[in-house]
């Protein structure tokens, strides 16, 4: 296998905005729940995307946002900031902004909506990319876009030398093998369930929904994988199966139920924005039950220098001590 290309990290949080009750942006409960994504085990964070409900976060908010994780975890830890809109003059202003206020690249989805053909799609990027700086990580997910990035299309703007990676949520194993072996481009596994399948087959690492609330297991994942354990690697991927499927495969947006559960576990969420509405009891019951089987497995991985040690962030007492209530866990 070619030398792994992670221009951003390995474990890349989806990281959710947190809101206070009144509804506005909680900058304080940001940089708290930031800092402890970077100290459970991820090397960099994805902000103002689809979990961080970019549609109806204004473009004043994003950048607050962005400066205030910025400040919270420091220079060194990869901030990737979604500015990807339907109107290639708004993505524009919005990756200029993400550039200024602190980021070091910009996620841009496909335009969604007006459903542009291929030669449209690649002009877009090419003038988002051509307009500051900053590094591109493009976001391929037909589901919500309507329109996919076309394997050919990718393969042609790849050599831009600012578009430089993918968060991969098209669910085309094949194709994406196809440009992984034609292309430098750094590829993230988008889809929970793809983090080990694409990892394996030489992609960067991950953009995770589910490690908002266990960063842990994630980054165990693909510690375990790097380690040469691959039996452990797949087995730590199964374990958090069940959590994935809860959060990620209902008929509830990955947004809901992950602001469900980090409010269950009293770390900074707060409320979904309309027209999103909050998960029932049941649900976040659901949830906070599948969490409390997968942190209590204690999973260990190989460390450095052959030591055995364990996973950040999955101890038991991690988790009670960074969530402050340990009757959450009981």
């Amino acid at each position: 296998m070619r030398q792994r290309n992670a221009p951003f990290g390995r474990t890349l949080c989806a990281m959710v905005t947190p809101f206070t009750s009144a509804g506005t942006l909680d900058v304080d409960g940001a940089a708290r729940l930031a800092t402890r994504l970077v100290a459970g085990g991820c090397d960099g964070l994805v902000l103002n995307g689809t979990t961080g409900e970019s549609p109806t976060t204004t473009d004043a908010e994003k950048r607050e946002l962005i400066a205030a994780v910025r400040s919270a975890v420091g220079a060194t830890v990869p901030l990737v900031a979604g500015v990807g809109t339907a109107d290639t003059r708004h993505t524009v202003e919005l990756t200029l902004a993400a550039e200024k206020a602190g980021a070091d690249a910009a996620l841009v989805v496909t335009p969604y909506y007006s459903r542009p053909q291929q030669a449209a799609v690649e002009a877009h990027f090419r003038q988002v990319a051509d307009a500051s700086g900053l590094p591109l990580m493009l976001y391929d997910i037909p589901g919500r876009t309507g329109t996919r990035i076309a394997p050919p299309t990718m393969i042609r703007l790849a050599q831009h030398p600012r578009i430089i990676a993918v968060k991969d949520c098209s669910y085309d194993f094949l194709a994406t093998q196809k440009i992984l072996a034609e292309t430098d481009l750094a590829y993230y596994a988008g889809c929970d369930e793809h983090t080990l399948p694409l990892y394996a087959v030489g992609a960067a690492g991950c953009v995770s929904t589910i490690a908002n609330v266990v960063p842990g297991e994630v980054a165990g994942i693909l510690a375990a994988f790097d380690a040469g354990d691959t039996t452990l690697a797949a087995e730590l991927q199964s374990r958090v199966t069940p959590l994935i499927e809860a959060m990620m495969t209902s008929d509830l947006p990955g947004t809901v139920t992950t602001k469900a559960l980090l409010n269950a576990l009293h770390l900074p969420a707060g409320p979904v924005r309309a027209p999103l509405l909050a998960a029932d009891a049941e649900v976040t019951a659901d949830l906070l039950t599948r969490y409390r089987a997968l942190v209590r497995l204690l999973p260990r991985v190989p460390g450095s220098g052959g030591d055995v040690v364990s996973v950040p962030g999955v101890e038991r007492g991690a988790v009670r001590s960074e969530v402050g209530h340990g009757a959450a866990l009981e």
